[in-house]
């Protein structure tokens, strides 16, 4: 597997892998989507899920995404995070207009700078909390050493330093959950995405995870959230509500 270089001037982190090279620009809004459609199209009819979004994110935001079901709230969360393209319109991510770029620069820009959180957790059985943290910074070519110092930096972080030899099935969901964020924190990414993290929790360990996100937002990171929980999303600063895969409106908090 080729290793991808880091390196930082001028403001502008350039990610180097398999001889394609991806500006990501550090001082600009980190996010600007203006017009942006999605459509898909199951046989031969056209479902239009998300409609001429118009959304701009800056770096530290904490934001929640709001909906019904149906109403575009996970296709959003995949445009933003580069799990997939829009149909029409544009999506700058880190000064790089993502719709443009290939598949393999696409797959840079999420390792190296967006750190997914699922409801799932999506956590590796076989693999210890330690193991489950570093995969992240495999893929982004870390040493051995330098990976697990990181992980277990990441497992304390967390408040699992006592359980870094353990395997998922033996951790409670909210334990998982706090490895999910550990490992989506690997590579200090400058976007964490949370889709409804504590939809597999109880209401003490929500309450814990809750936590340990704002500890992320007040320390500079950017979060974005999709819930349809008020409880959630009365944590973020600003609050998005999409209705028939449109921005139906936005509210903003002072805290």
């Amino acid at each position: 597997m080729a290793k991808a270089d880091q390196e930082v001037g001028g403001g502008k982190t350039v990610i180097q892998q398999a001889n394609k090279t991806v500006g990501f620009d550090s001082d600009a809004q980190i996010l600007v989507m203006e017009q942006l459609c999605k459509n898909y199209y199951p046989g031969a009819v056209e479902l239009k899920v998300l409609r001429d979004i118009e959304l701009t994110i800056t770096r530290g935001e904490s934001v929640a995404i709001m909906g019904p079901s149906g109403s575009g709230k996970s296709t959003l969360l995949n445009m933003i995070g580069c799990l997939d393209r829009p149909t029409s319109g544009s999506y700058t991510l880190g000064g790089n207009n993502v719709s443009m770029l290939e598949d393999d620069q696409l797959s840079l820009i999420r390792g190296a700078h967006i750190g997914f959180v699922f409801q799932s957790f999506n956590l590796i059985d076989q693999l210890n909390v330690i193991e489950n943290i570093e995969i992240p910074m495999f893929y982004q070519g870390f040493s051995e050493h330098d990976s697990a110092a990181r992980a277990t930096e990441l497992a304390q972080m967390v408040g699992l330093g006592d359980r870094v030899g353990h395997r998922p099935s033996e951790l409670s969901g909210g334990q998982q959950q706090r490895v999910a964020i550990a490992r989506a924190l690997a590579n200090d990414p400058l976007i964490i995405l949370a889709d409804e993290p504590t939809g597999n929790l109880d209401s003490q360990s929500g309450a814990d995870i809750l936590e340990i996100l704002d500890r992320l937002h007040e320390q500079g990171k950017t979060i974005i959230v999709v819930t349809h929980d008020d409880n959630i999303a009365a944590h973020a600063r600003r609050v998005i509500h999409l209705l028939d895969g449109r921005v139906k409106r936005q509210e903003y908090k002072d805290k």
